[in-house]
């Protein structure tokens, strides 16, 4: 398989050379990277951006009235017009800056969730990343509202029958939310299917993208979501700043998640009114140089093209899981093809231990991750405490996938001794 050089003239290698961590050696070796589902690597051009706004452009946004508080500001507000022509916003204000996507669901489900009560239902899957289900326990134990949701089928699938026989999707269901692509299975979920039943009940969605933006192209309006959440870290760009995109009617409609400078139109001591969105929900100096710093992401990855990236990220997962399926003993998480399938592929070699396997392909340079993966329900539901994840990205070259697949060979000889 040619995923190093593809038909469309995709050229790794050149891509490559713009992230310098990837020119890292461990142990004498290049090192391979096969983490990007926890944190994506930053190409030279957004490092370039954090340092050159903290040495000619740092002030705060919105409040300076002098010229580098001017350049912040349109730099900020910038990066919002750039997410939102990325994600096919309708506006920019319909893109709000979080700290991450964490801050967004639980955003999300403070404010949307402000008037549930006890009969109303919430409704998620045991697929789902912690961010996406410990909010919503919250929400429902303050409330007295009930947590409901999908199942999975046995490759790795909501369980759609499941969800209809049962009726989890019924008149008493007031909010949805789901990943679009599972951080585990790899799963990519009908989310237009599902936002469509909800609807017709008249409940609200909220999508976790943190797995979905930064692999190919999402469009909100073709979404159907009402909400949707992701991380800038995944996608390129610098830590500390996330993004949740809303329906600018259900935004306007939502009451403010924490009060202080910036969100309000007027403050008296007998009480305040409140901005309209986005700046609703950034209340206090938001992450600039990160959002500036995303909005630079988004342009790398534009000029790179979404439809590209989602092409390599498939010829790549393909070509993974086929090197995984020649390894005895091994069982792959989720879906075994490249059908509605993302690139994050956790597996269960039994017997080893995945820290232990982590520990070892460290060793050889290859970095992948062991744990839970912040998806604990789903584990227990698999019947496994934890898996070990290999997930690639945009610079990821077959040659890597070579190299993890050698380092499980070794691996499995030192504890099998065969």
């Amino acid at each position: 398989m040619a995923a190093d050089k593809t038909s469309a003239g995709y050229d790794v290698a050149a891509l490559r050379a713009d992230f310098p961590i990837l020119r890292r050696e461990v142990n004498g070796k290049p090192i391979v990277y096969l983490d990007s589902a926890n944190t994506s690597q930053k190409p030279q051009v957004v490092i370039d951006a954090l340092t050159e706004h903290y040495t000619h452009h740092n002030a705060n946004v919105a409040r300076a009235m002098h010229l580098l508080g001017a350049e912040a500001t349109e730099a900020f507000e910038g990066a919002r017009q750039k997410l939102a022509t990325f994600v096919g916003a309708a506006r920019p204000e319909e893109i709000v800056f979080t700290k991450n996507a964490s801050e967004a669901l639980n955003l999300t489900a403070h404010t949307l969730g402000a008037d549930l009560k006890p009969g109303d239902e919430i409704v998620t899957t045991v697929m789902e990343h912690h961010s996406n289900i410990v909010p919503w326990q919250m929400l429902a134990e303050r409330t007295g509202a009930t947590l409901r949701w999908f199942d999975i089928t046995e490759d790795g699938r909501l369980d759609l029958a499941a969800a209809e026989r049962d009726g989890l999707i019924n008149e008493k269901t007031r909010i949805v939310t789901l990943t679009l692509v599972s951080n585990v299975l790899g799963t990519i979920n009908p989310v237009r299917q599902i936002a469509d039943q909800a609807h017709a009940v008249g409940a609200k969605v909220v999508v976790d993208a943190s797995q979905g933006v930064p692999q190919m192209p999402v469009d909100m309006a073709a979404l159907g979501a009402d909400l949707v959440a992701f991380t800038g870290h995944k996608m390129v760009g610098p830590t500390g700043v996330g993004v949740l995109w809303g329906n600018y009617d259900v935004l306007a409609a939502l009451p403010p998640f924490l009060g202080g400078g910036e969100m309000i139109e007027i403050v008296r001591m007998t009480g305040s009114t409140y901005a309209k969105p986005p700046h609703r929900f950034e209340a206090g100096t938001p992450p600039i140089a990160q959002a500036i710093g995303l909005g630079v992401a988004v342009d790398y990855l534009t000029g790179v093209g979404m439809e590209a990236i989602a092409q390599h990220e498939r010829e790549i997962t393909a070509y993974l899981l086929q090197g995984l399926q020649t390894i005895d003993g091994l069982r792959i998480l989720g879906p075994t093809e490249v059908v509605d399938r993302g690139g994050a592929v956790s597996f269960d070699l039994g017997d080893i231990h995945p820290h232990d396997v982590s520990q070892m392909l460290d060793a050889k340079g290859v970095a992948v991750r062991g744990g839970h993966h912040c998806a604990r329900p789903l584990h227990e539901r698999l019947g496994i405490q934890s898996s070990t994840r290999a997930s690639g990205y945009l610079y990821t070259t077959t040659g890597e996938v070579d190299a993890l697949i050698d380092a499980l060979g070794y691996t499995i000889k030192f504890f099998r001794g065969k």
